[in-house]
């Protein structure tokens, strides 16, 4: 399942790796966002031409967004270090961006001088960017690192304060995949492949899911890196879009336009204002 994810932290001494359920998944750790994407993450978050970053799962993205954009200006809801603003601007798409993450930003200014790309700093749900914009987008399924339906409602809302009359916004997200639960289970290996394993844990009650993502060598030492997220349902997300004065323009499995399905693991939904 792909996660907005960085870089890993150090287990404890011995590097075992058990878990035991003693408390929700969602207050493991209590882990806040403004924690996680901090400077080590921030380091290792690019990846060249590799994962979210290779040309076959970026390229398609900014085709998409820059013929939503037309001539108007995008903004960007967690712009990150700029993996789709960059491109999307060098295409000709004037982009601002919302962002928690002083660090991210930081990467971000290695590539684009704040006035290149400007960047609000402040949580995407509630925070205002100056003018008007024909797209707002939020990609690689960043809204479910909202941990509360009413900040997810929220981040709609805040959308719909940004659009002129028409536009749209659009939201990139995965599909809860609750069919992998074993019965009376709560965690489910959602990758596994050399080096890495990733681990979800769920709470289905508060629709929370936190992501282990472990990797390791040869040696008994592995790396946890854990993200907290709230998983939508589709359903969900649009009546959120409703709530804001949404309509659904159309949902696709993928940026190059597959149909969405049952067995679709992700959607690209695009969210309309009236004209």
């Amino acid at each position: 399942m792909s996660r907005r994810v960085g870089g890993p932290a150090r287990l404890p001494a011995g590097g075992d790796i058990r878990w035991t359920p003693t408390e929700p998944a969602a207050s493991v750790g209590g882990m806040e966002q403004q924690d996680i994407w901090d400077a080590e993450t921030a380091e290792q978050y690019d990846t060249p031409g590799q994962g979210m970053f290779a040309d076959e799962v970026l390229r398609p993205a900014v085709d998409r967004l820059a013929a939503l954009a037309g001539t108007g200006a995008a903004l960007e809801f967690a712009i990150g270090t700029g993996r789709v603003a960059v491109p999307l601007t060098e295409r000709g798409v004037p982009v601002t961006g919302i962002e928690l993450s002083p660090p991210m930003v930081e990467v971000l200014r290695t590539k684009a001088e704040e006035a290149a790309i400007p960047v609000v700093m402040g949580d995407m749900a509630t925070t205002g960017a100056p003018g008007e914009y024909t797209l707002v987008y939020l990609v690689f399924n960043t809204i479910a690192n909202l941990l509360t339906q009413d900040e997810q409602v929220s981040c709609f809302r805040n959308a719909a304060r940004h659009l002129r009359p028409g536009g749209r916004f659009v939201v990139e997200l995965w599909v809860p995949e609750l069919r992998t639960l074993p019965p009376g289970r709560t965690a489910t290996v959602c990758r596994s492949e050399p080096g890495y394993i990733g681990l979800d844990t769920y709470d289905v009650v508060s629709q929370h899911v936190v992501s282990h993502h472990f990797r390791f060598d040869e040696s008994r030492q592995a790396r946890l890196f854990r993200t907290p997220h709230r998983y939508v349902w589709p359903a969900e997300l649009d009546l959120m879009a409703r709530l804001a004065g949404f309509e659904l323009e159309t949902r696709h499995a993928d940026w190059d336009g597959a149909p969405f399905t049952a067995d679709s693991p992700s959607h690209v939904s695009v969210y309309r204002l009236p004209a």
